[in-house]
């Protein structure tokens, strides 16, 4: 070739050039098509194979593809396969641990060069999840190796017709669910998914509805998740709705909760808190938990609401992890219907008063009763079952039959061992303080109570309005009993040691007093014209207490015209009484037919009465002597009044 001659320039020159690389347009142009047609007519499930033999040897478990897998390329592809299935663990009680039908999910290519995995959304059609744990404690969705790296970074997922499963047989729980992906709505959040189904929780069946955000924003372990769920397991409600805080882990919860139901009595199967038999109840408040020391608490702060007649707020905390779960409480009662407290004692509150069947018909029943005192036994089981520090105060106290005023409690729960110390009434304006402590470590359960009695108003513990119209006393005492029983009834029944009860000066109306003793001519003129007060110097009632005997060792009521002296005993076994009260009058008084007065009855139906014996014997000797001479029948009913003061010597003080 010459290398001097000169280059060829114009059009022939370019028809020239590109006839040089004509050839390696073409080359390139068969690799595009050759690519274009490979990814046209490839068959996707070949990868089945290896895709299954690697989550296999991920897990553990066998993985199936038993649908078609297909992939649409592109910047983001979209990655189609249907009939997915991961067996379960051996042991476990469904054969697949979790299922599709449908797997639709979009891949971003070119993040994936960098290593980073982004999907920003996932379609699920018909799966199903079952989760159970074994009385081991094993746990089926523990598999694969641990620290498996991130979650890829989902921006959406949507559940159409899923199915959640959960079962543990130890704790007597199986939960079955349906989750729905709802419509997207105008903000830019994942929309959430609704979520109905029960089953059995600690062997108590319920039902649950309602909804939670998307499972997406589970990811962000710092972002509170959203839930408004209600269940309701017989006839005990709950409705939760606020945030949680990593679910996953149970790290974190700030919910509002309300609770509804006939009995408090009922939460405990459902959560193994003891509480007493109660009427219905409405409470609200305001639930969080803590993990300190490998120790968890779950604390309602804030609640308010109502038990029976009574409203309720306060504080309560409940820890496990120890030996037992331990219960903390702090209760306020501003207005505390007596009877709201008949569980605490074994009874059961008024039938008209409750709505729960079965409180109901012993309440009914225990009205019918011809006894008093509750003989419904304590459940060891459940005193046993956790330990307790509860205070509770209220403030008004509505009973009837009774002048309480008001009330402080400090109850104490410790591996069986159940104290109130303080257990504080406001009584009639003075005040009775107890201590009682019960043993149900033992068996039969061993009681004792200790009582003192201060400063109760004579006024306000007399039956009608008219008789405390001029009574004017204060009653103090004390009380030291022990027992062995499982019911308050058994409890009394068996109990040994002493009561002692007295009053020091006061007044009350001398026509009470001339009745009880059927001074006739004294009370028909006080009837006729005016009754008046008459002192009391003193009175005393001093008891021993023997297998369930109280035996009077003195008992006595002394006042400027009468002393009433007794005798007898008071059966807490057969919950009967057996007293005389023999008056002694210190004035003389024509038309008297007195005679011992006979206390009787029973505790429901007591009975007060003169020995009509005695007086009938009176009033024939009154006849006989009327029939001789007229006059001389007023012998008979003449008392010279032989009746001395007592030696009170400032035994009690007003």
């Amino acid at each position: 070739m010459n290398a001097s001659a000169p280059r060829q320039t114009g059009p022939g020159a370019a028809r020239s050039s590109a006839r040089v690389r004509h050839p390696w347009l073409i080359a390139l142009g068969t690799l595009v098509l050759g690519v274009v047609v490979l990814v046209l007519l490839w068959d996707w499930n070949w990868f089945k194979g290896p895709i299954e033999r690697r989550v296999s040897a991920q897990t553990g478990r066998e993985f199936r593809i038993d649908g078609d897998l297909d992939v649409d390329l592109g910047s983001t592809s979209t990655i189609t396969a249907g009939g997915l299935r991961l067996a379960n663990a051996a042991w476990a009680r469904e054969p697949q641990m979790a299922r599709v039908d449908r797997l639709r999910f979009d891949l971003r290519l070119w993040p994936l060069l960098r290593g980073e995995l982004q999907i920003p959304r996932v379609a699920l059609v018909r799966p199903v999840l079952h989760l159970q744990r074994n009385p081991k404690g094993l746990r089926n969705w523990d598999f694969g190796k641990p620290g498996g790296g991130e979650l890829p970074a989902f921006r959406n997922i949507h559940i159409a017709q899923g199915q959640f499963g959960f079962y543990d047989p130890a704790r007597k729980t199986d939960i079955r669910l349906a989750l729905d992906s709802q419509p997207r709505g105008k903000g830019n959040g994942e929309p959430p998914i609704s979520v109905e189904g029960g089953g059995q929780w600690s062997g108590n069946t319920f039902t649950l509805s309602g909804t939670a955000e998307s499972p997406l924003e589970l990811r962000n372990a710092r972002r509170p998740y959203r839930i408004d769920l209600r269940a309701a397991a017989g006839a005990t409600r709950a409705h939760a709705r606020g945030t949680l805080l990593d679910p996953l882990r149970l790290r974190d919860f700030d919910l509002e909760l309300a609770l509804r139901g006939k009995n408090l009595a009922d939460l405990y199967p459902l959560i193994g808190v003891v509480t007493p038999d109660t009427p219905p109840f409405s409470l609200d408040g305001r639930l969080t938990r803590d993990i300190t020391a490998g120790r968890t608490t779950w604390h309602y702060d804030g609640f308010s609401g109502k038990v029976g007649d009574s409203d309720l707020r306060g504080d309560a905390a409940v820890t496990t992890g120890g030996p037992r779960p331990l219960l903390k409480a702090d209760l306020q009662s501003r207005r505390l219907d007596l009877d709201d407290l008949a569980g605490f004692l074994g009874g059961a509150p008024q039938a008209n008063e409750s709505t729960n069947p079965e409180l109901a018909a012993r309440a009914a029943e225990q009205a019918a009763r011809a006894r008093v005192l509750p003989d419904k036994p304590y459940e060891l089981e459940r005193l046993r079952a956790m330990d307790a520090d509860v205070r509770l105060k209220a403030h008004r106290i509505n009973a009837p039959s009774l002048p309480l005023d008001d009330m402080e409690a400090h109850l104490l729960l410790d591996d069986g061992l159940l104290r109130l110390a303080p257990l504080n009434f406001g009584v009639a304006g003075g005040d009775i303080r107890a201590t009682i402590r019960m043993d149900a470590r033992r068996t039969p359960i061993h009681t004792r109570a200790d009582a003192s009695v201060r400063g109760l108003a004579l006024a306000q513990l007399l039956p009608t309005p008219a008789a405390a119209q001029d009574a004017i006393g204060r009653i103090g005492g004390s009380l030291a009993l022990t027992g062995n029983g499982n019911s308050v009834a058994r409890m009394l029944a068996s109990a040994d040691g002493e009561v002692a009860i007295g009053m020091g000066s006061g007044r009350i109306s001398n026509l009470v007093m001339e009745l009880a003793g059927l001074d006739v001519q004294e009370a028909l003129k006080f009837l006729l014209t005016k009754d008046r007060r008459v002192p009391i110097r003193c009175a005393w009632g001093d008891f021993a207490v023997a297998g369930g005997m109280m035996t009077a060792r003195s008992l006595a009521f002394d006042t400027t015209d009468t002393i009433l002296v007794g005798e007898g005993r008071i059966s807490l076994r057969d919950e009967t009484l057996d007293l005389k009260l023999r008056p002694r009058p210190k004035d003389r008084s024509l038309f008297v037919f007195r005679a011992p007065l006979l206390v009787g009855g029973s505790f429901r139906d007591p009975s007060f009465r003169p020995d009509l014996a005695r007086v009938g014997l009176r009033a024939a000797l009154a006849l006989a002597l009327a029939n001789i001479a007229p006059p001389a029948a007023l012998l008979a009913t003449f008392e010279p009044g032989p009746g001395k003061d007592s030696d009170c010597g400032g035994r009690y003080a007003r």
